[in-house]
């Protein structure tokens, strides 16, 4: 195998492939690896740890068509250290040549036949708009848990509602729900749980995409973008029951600015600890949000805001009250809350599609 490539066209492929690989000390080092083939003037690099894999598929000057499998990390380190200009690699017995300019690197191979066969979804694809959903992504897969011990809340949940697809996503603490109208990728009433790690990395391969296809299969879905091909293992839980946790109505209002929120959370997260909440005054004409952090110190913001309801003072976790706010489009933004100890709901003035759910901390003082 021997082909040449621009190095920053390999590089980023390379790192997508390193952020898939296995990191796991097992049996298979080849799961650790990324596979080469080049057949004429295409290179196919693969990478998986068996639950994801990832392929991508880029134009070269192939000059010996064969396959190869080296160790994702290193390979992608060294191909990003390597000097801007061509990269030729080339692979013999049981090493791999990385070459461009002056620099030369040798790396062991691991055996071919040990890398698993990548098995895709085999059904009916549709083509979706990449960017509605690459921001969908950004949305809810921050609401998922990494906590592999409660494996449900890792997923994102998407189900067939009659005139749309919804996305939803919870670690127990918010909740993040995103409705896409008029979207056809799942037949109706069925639903899929795609773990939260496979959705984030497919959110960094869409780009500047335009289009995205997804396939489903009996216990995996494909994702087709640009040079990229994702293919994930689907959950086989059952979801928690999340309408349940949102109201009907909520009594009270407040709208203010978002920009001017997110700024404000950010500068008091400077004192905020993870067992320190943000305290939010909602008042008739204005929001006060403080913190006060033993040993210290505290902060104050003061945001103009107009409240509909009675005037109330919630606290909440600083790193998920902001996540809230920045995963909100508009240039308005309202919390709406029932009373100082239940979930209070985030969302954008105007926009339907979308509303965060977060849990209140308890305030001491």
């Amino acid at each position: 195998m021997k082909f040449r490539v621009e190095r920053e066209l390999l590089s980023e492929a390379l790192s997508g492939g390193a952020r898939v690989a296995s990191n796991r000390n097992n049996a298979m080092p080849a799961l650790s690896g990324v596979h080469f083939e080049v057949k004429s003037d295409v290179l196919i690099l693969t990478s998986t740890d068996n639950d994801l894999s990832v392929r991508f598929a880029l134009a070269v000057a192939g000059l010996q068509d064969g396959v190869a499998v080296v160790s994702a990390k290193l390979i992608s380190d060294i191909v990003r250290a390597m000097p801007e200009e061509k990269v030729t690699i080339e692979a013999q017995e049981d090493e791999i040549t990385v070459s461009a300019g002056s620099s030369e690197f040798k790396i062991h191979l691991f055996a071919a036949s040990d890398f698993p066969n990548i098995v895709t979804a085999g059904t009916q694809s549709v083509t979706i708009s990449a960017k509605v959903f690459a921001e969908s992504l950004n949305q809810v897969v921050r609401a998922a848990s990494s906590d592999m011990q409660r494996l449900a809340l890792t997923g994102v949940l998407m189900v067939a509602e009659p005139d749309s697809v919804c996305l939803v996503a919870t670690d127990s603490y918010r909740l993040a729900v995103r409705e896409l109208p008029g979207a056809t990728m799942l037949g109706h009433g069925a639903e899929i749980v795609v773990p939260g790690r496979a959705l984030d990395e497919l959110k960094r391969l869409i780009g500047e995409a335009e289009t995205l296809t997804m396939a489903l299969g009996e216990n995996r879905a494909t994702f087709e973008v640009g040079n990229a091909t994702l293919t994930t293992t689907l959950l086989n839980v059952e979801f928690p029951k999340y309408k349940q946790l949102i109201s009907a109505s909520y009594p009270n209002k407040a709208t203010t600015a978002r920009e001017p929120f997110l700024e404000a959370v950010r500068r008091l997260r400077i004192l905020a600890r993870e067992t320190t909440p943000v305290r939010l005054e909602m008042l008739k004409d204005s929001i006060r949000l403080s913190v006060v952090t033993q040993d210290l110190g505290q902060g104050v913001e003061e945001l103009e805001a107009k409240l509909e309801g009675s005037e109330i003072t919630v606290g909440f976790n600083s790193q998920y009250l902001l996540d809230g706010i920045d995963a909100i489009s508009g240039d308005e933004i309202t919390i709406e809350s029932t009373d100082p100890v239940k979930p209070a709901v985030l969302r954008g003035v105007g926009d339907k599609n979308y509303l965060y759910l977060v849990m209140p901390q308890r305030l001491t003082t």
